[in-house]
């Protein structure tokens, strides 16, 4: 397993839609096992393929409960419900945040690293977080979502 360079605001790899995922074999499973060692590194909730510069549809979430890592390959939000307004941030905009409107819940299929078909229902931070990933690999950034005057940078510790 090794950390990945991440992408980074002003990088147009961001802009870009990543491609479906055709085969899982040993090289999307090193991608997979790099891409949670490098979002657990940064602490981060989420992390898609293209912000190491991979244009697959992939992404990793872990929201730090005793489940674990979640590895969705070619994920597709089929039903949205309801809104919240949460407060976002993106290991690609380091130490930006800002509220963003979600879906309070959704509905998602894709396939998991073994290759099997999942369906899942998510609220609250899993559906912020899989919505945010999914975006990600649309080609999407949180930043073109802000609500106006919500931006803040927040100075890192030394």
């Amino acid at each position: 397993m090794a950390i990945r360079n991440l992408r980074y605001e002003g990088d147009e790899i961001l802009n870009k839609k990543s491609r479906e995922v055709e085969v899982i074999d040993d090289k999307l499973q090193t991608l997979i096992d790099d891409m949670i060692e490098t979002m657990h590194k940064y602490n981060g909730v989420g992390l898609a393929a293209v912000q190491v510069g991979i244009l697959k549809r992939v992404i990793t979430i872990d929201l730090y409960d005793d489940k674990g890592p979640i590895v969705m390959i070619n994920p597709i939000i089929i039903k949205e419900k309801g809104e919240q307004e949460v407060d976002e941030g993106c290991l690609s905009f380091p130490n930006k945040f800002a509220k963003v409107v979600r879906p309070a819940e959704v509905v998602a299929e894709y396939t998991n690293r073994e290759g099997k078909k999942i369906k899942v229902k998510a609220k609250e931070l899993l559906a912020q977080a899989i919505c945010h990933e999914v975006d990600h690999l649309n080609g999407e950034t949180f930043v073109e979502k802000i609500i106006p005057g919500t931006l803040e940078y927040i100075e890192p510790e030394e």
